[in-house]
């Protein structure tokens, strides 16, 4: 197995007694990581375990996936993996366009302004409707002594370049963006 897996959703709970699972995903392709005949990796934190499955069947559920996995066909044999995780390995990434990113590469990038002040690190990512929204944990202490991260929309406005190779995400500050 290969030693490198990508995040797509985790198990929240299980669904009816047929061995369905409700997924929570983690993945902008929930889609195409949750279609029939997709492979997944079951892990689990914990203990380290990891299990490939297939995907038999999956169905969009509100902000879940309902997904059947190989041939477990009742609740009893699901039902211990809630809590785990489900990843890809890095061979079944697809290739991007231009300007879209995978989270794994945006996490973890400096952010600087367009006159070089570095502002902190992307520390997570949101999709809250529009846009992603990118979480900056802070380098410095914000204005009146609160540490919060600052939220950076990722739109053309704001985001002016992102520089993978040497994990640098340049940004043009909007007004306001800074007094929260």
């Amino acid at each position: 197995m290969e030693s490198k897996l990508y995040n797509v959703g985790k198990i929240v709970n299980t669904h009816g007694i047929r061995g369905e699972l409700k997924v929570v995903p983690s993945t902008d392709f929930a889609d195409i990581r949750f279609a029939k005949g997709s492979k997944l990796v079951l892990t689990d934190e914990h203990s380290d375990q990891h299990i490939p499955v297939e995907v038999t069947s999956a169905r969009q559920q509100k902000n879940v996936f309902l997904i059947k996995l190989n041939d477990w066909n009742d609740i009893n044999e699901v039902q211990k993996y809630k809590g785990w995780r489900l990843k890809i390995a890095e061979s079944e990434l697809s290739e991007l366009e231009p300007g879209e990113y995978y989270h794994h590469q945006i996490i973890g990038c400096r952010v600087l302004t367009e006159d070089g002040e570095e502002l902190g690190q992307v520390s997570e990512i949101l999709s809250p409707g529009a846009n992603d929204v990118w979480v900056v944990e802070r380098t410095q202490v914000s204005p009146g002594g609160k540490n919060r991260p600052l939220l950076i929309p990722y739109i053309d406005d704001v985001v002016l370049d992102v520089d993978l190779p040497q994990q640098v995400i340049t940004i043009r500050l909007m007004e306001g963006l800074l007094d929260l």
